[in-house]
């Protein structure tokens, strides 16, 4: 099955494992380079594992806050696709604020819908490490026409 057939399956139920699986050795683009493992797809929610590693930190040995914000493009944008059965969204506006610093472990990331209607959506993007909240997103997506 390829990608956009498993987020348009995702409107109505959760990814399979054995779907998630065939996603995550799918995904060769940004979302690979670095490091998101989707653990959870649906049209409510994605949630997803990245690994900190020295290529995510800035120089002061912390995670860039640009990896927050790209962790929840990608989540945000994943579930608005699932949401509109797979047709194709884009950024409107990411609202990423940083809360707590990591510098090592797993990132766990949750994109959650506020809002998902026929032309524009709502998420909301939790960053944590070990319980802890590192960043909150608030991202709007607009979907395009087929």
């Amino acid at each position: 099955m390829d990608i956009v057939a498993l987020f348009a399956a995702a409107k109505d139920r959760p990814l399979r494992d054995t779907e998630l699986a065939e996603l995550n050795a799918a995904d060769r683009g940004f979302s690979q380079h670095i490091g998101i493992r989707f653990t959870h797809v649906s049209a409510e929610r994605v949630a997803a594992e990245i690994p900190v590693t020295q290529e995510l930190l800035q120089v002061a040995g912390i995670v860039n806050g640009g990896v927050y914000c790209s962790i929840a493009e990608t989540l945000g944008s994943i579930a608005g696709f699932c949401a509109a059965g797979g047709a194709p969204v884009v950024g409107l506006n990411n609202n990423t604020n940083f809360l707590a610093a990591c510098s090592s472990g797993v990132i766990d990331a949750e994109a959650t819908t506020i809002h998902a209607g026929r032309t524009t959506q709502a998420f909301e993007v939790r960053c944590t490490h070990r319980g802890k909240l590192l960043a909150v997103t608030t991202l709007r997506t607009m979907v395009l026409s087929a």
